[in-house]
C-alpha cells in the first residue's frame, strides 16, 4: 500500500564471489552505511530514474567501484535503501498488531493508529522524512521496480492489518475492507510526502510539521471512512 532485519554493512543478496575489497575501504568501517545515507538523499531528491551512481559516489565521497562492491548495481543500492527503513516500519506495525490481538475490545481507531504510528515516528527525524519522500516518489517509478519493493517491504504486514480490520468491521465486505485500506495508504502517503500543499491552502491554519496534528487529523478521517456502512450491495 511486510520481518527479519537484514544487515546493511554487506550486500544482502550476493551473487557469486565478489571482487576484492577496493582500495580505501577497510573491514568494519561504516562505508556501506554512509553510501546508503547518501543514496537515500539522492533518490529522495531526484528519484530512481534521475539518480546516477556518480551522484551517489560524490555525495558519499567514495568511488563508484566501492558502491558496486557493496551493492553491485544502482538497483541493488536502491533496493537496500528502501528495504532498510521499509522493513522497520513493517516490523513495528506487526509488533503493535500483536499487542492488539491480545485484546478483546479493539476498535477501528486502534487499528488505524497502530498502522500509522510507525510512519509518524519515522517522520519525526530528518532521515525518516527523507525516506518518506523517497517512498512517495516510488509511485512514479517503473512498475518492475516499485511493485517488487513495495511487496517485499509491506505486503505481509498490510495483509495482516486487512485481516484485523475485517474482524473489527464484520459489516464490511472483503471488497470494502481492501478498498478502504488502499485509501488509507493513499491518504497517509500524500500527507507524509511533504508536498507543502496544506501550507498553501491554509497558511497559518494547518501545520503539516506538527506530528500530533497530523496523527489526530488523519486518524479521525481514516477511522470515519473505514467505519462507514458498506457501499456495495450484497447479492
Amino acid at each position: 500500500m511486510t520481518e527479519i532485519t537484514r544487515p546493511t554493512a554487506t550486500p544482502p543478496r550476493p551473487a557469486g564471489r565478489r571482487p576484492g575489497r577496493p582500495e580505501g575501504s577497510a573491514a568494519g568501517d561504516n562505508t556501506a552505511e554512509r553510501i546508503l545515507d547518501a543514496a537515500e538523499e539522492v533518490f529522495a531528491e531526484v528519484g530512481y530514474s534521475g539518480a546516477t551512481l556518480r551522484m551517489v559516489a560524490a555525495r558519499a565521497d567514495v568511488t563508484q567501484a566501492l558502491i558496486n562492491y557493496y551493492f553491485r548495481s544502482k538497483y541493488g543500492l536502491y533496493e537496500d535503501v528502501f528495504i532498510r527503513r521499509g522493513k522497520t516500519i513493517s516490523e513495528e506495525r506487526m509488533k503493535l498488531l500483536k499487542d492488539l490481538e491480545k485484546r478483546s475490545d479493539v476498535t477501528v481507531k486502534d487499528v488505524v493508529k497502530a498502522f500509522l504510528a510507525p510512519t509518524i515516528a519515522m517522520r519525526s527525524s530528518p532521515r525518516g522524512r527523507l525516506f518518506l519522500r523517497l517512498q512517495a516518489r516510488l509511485h512514479t517509478e517503473p512498475a518492475d521496480i516499485s511493485y517488487k519493493l513495495r511487496g517485499e517491504a509491506y505486503d505481509a504486514s498490510t495483509r495482516a492489518y486487512i485481516d484485523m480490520l475485517a474482524k473489527v468491521c464484520p459489516h464490511l465486505s472483503a471488497k470494502d475492507v481492501n478498498w478502504r485500506m488502499g485509501l488509507m495508504i493513499g491518504a497517509y502517503m500524500y500527507v507524509f510526502s511533504d508536498t507543502h500543499r496544506l501550507e498553501q491552502l491554509a497558511p497559518g491554519i494547518c501545520d503539516p510539521d506538527d506530528a500530533d496534528e497530523i496523527f489526530e487529523q488523519i486518524t479521525a478521517f481514516v477511522t470515519a471512512g473505514i467505519s462507514a456502512p458498506s457501499s456495495f450491495r450484497q447479492g
